[in-house]
């Protein structure tokens, strides 16, 4: 996966004039189409004061779109309001196997000219139509990655991600892993406060950890125990204080072993991997929002010194916290 350093032109360039369009075919399945409404259509909203978007919805043959749950829609633009796009997203649509040459088309000039293109679920296909994914880690919903993986064998597939971004390509699990791909890509080019203000409206978490294969065995984790969300409220009320198993396991009134049981079952993820990635975004806040030293920083969120912040930052964002700062502290921007 490339280091994030890489994409900075591409940052600059996205908190200018930001263009989005949405790509919409036959047999579009709406809440592909809604995922990306919620993150990209926003109007201004005073109390938050996030960027507001160049929003566009495009089509092959503009008019009557059939929709894939008994309603249609109707899309006065065609392709080539998306040929000047910052932001070229493929909603998915119900027959996803068969070919889409004009929007294959579109995706690959799209990428040519070094636009960002995301495909939501099963518009994974279509990039693969593109010739996109060779070579390139990639995902799409895990009932469709053998499917993938078969018809485009040079592709990547990780089956246990929410969503990839390999360079300027990003593609998402499905449904929901819409909005953690297209928060994250609005996490990377406007940071993490942005990120935060536009998954609060929304009424989802700015970031999940975990992939896909947690869903994949049972939909909802068996918690038919107490659940686990006021702890995990505690933790990121107290991220400087020791949240080792044991401490929490104590906290929990539960064995280390139970806990760490529990605590993969309702997250997905383990109690490590989960604290340490509320630390890393704890992290991005302050260096966004403040002038505090990285020592300072590093002991407010729980890692102790700058070195081990360091290590943590960089391995999670592929960019170490002093060029974070640089990028996206707001003194400075």
């Amino acid at each position: 996966m490339p280091c994030l350093l890489d994409l900075l032109p591409t940052w600059v360039h996205a908190q200018g004039v930001h263009k989005v369009v949405v790509v919409v075919q036959e047999g579009a399945e709406p809440f592909g189409l809604g995922a990306m409404c919620e993150v990209w259509a926003e109007p201004y909203h005073p109390e938050d004061d996030n960027p507001v978007f160049d929003f566009h919805v495009g089509t092959p043959r503009p008019g009557r779109v059939s929709g894939a749950s008994g309603f249609d829609l109707h899309v006065d633009e065609g392709l080539e309001v998306a040929e000047d796009a910052d932001l070229v997203c493929v909603a998915p649509r119900r027959d996803f196997l068969s070919p889409s040459p004009e929007v294959a088309d579109l995706i690959r000039r799209a990428h040519d000219r070094g636009a960002f293109v995301f495909a939501h679920c099963t518009a994974a296909f279509v990039l693969g139509e593109a010739g996109l994914l060779d070579g390139r880690r990639c995902t799409t919903h895990w009932r469709h990655v053998s499917e993938l993986a078969d018809k485009f064998p040079a592709a990547v597939v990780d089956p246990n991600v929410l969503y990839v971004q390999d360079g300027t390509i990003v593609t998402g699990a499905g449904s929901a892993a819409g909005l953690d791909a297209a928060l994250h890509l609005m996490r990377q080019q406007f940071g993490a406060k942005v990120a935060a203000s536009a998954a609060r409206r929304m009424v989802v978490p700015p970031h999940r950890d975990g992939g896909q294969a947690q869903f994949i065995a049972r939909a909802v984790p068996d918690c038919a125990a107490e659940t686990l969300g006021p702890l995990l409220t505690w933790i990121l009320e107290n991220l400087s204080e020791d949240l080792g198993v044991e401490a929490l396991a104590r906290h929990s009134h539960m064995s280390p072993r139970t806990f760490a049981r529990r605590f993969r079952d309702e997250t997905g993820t383990t109690p490590h991997s989960w604290v340490t990635a509320q630390r890393v975004v704890a992290a991005e806040e302050l260096l966004e929002q403040t002038d505090h030293p990285i020592d300072w920083i590093a002991a407010e969120v729980g890692f102790g010194n700058a070195a081990t912040l360091r290590h943590h930052f960089t391995r999670s964002r592929g960019i170490n916290p002093q060029q974070y700062r640089r990028v996206f502290n707001s003194a400075t921007a």
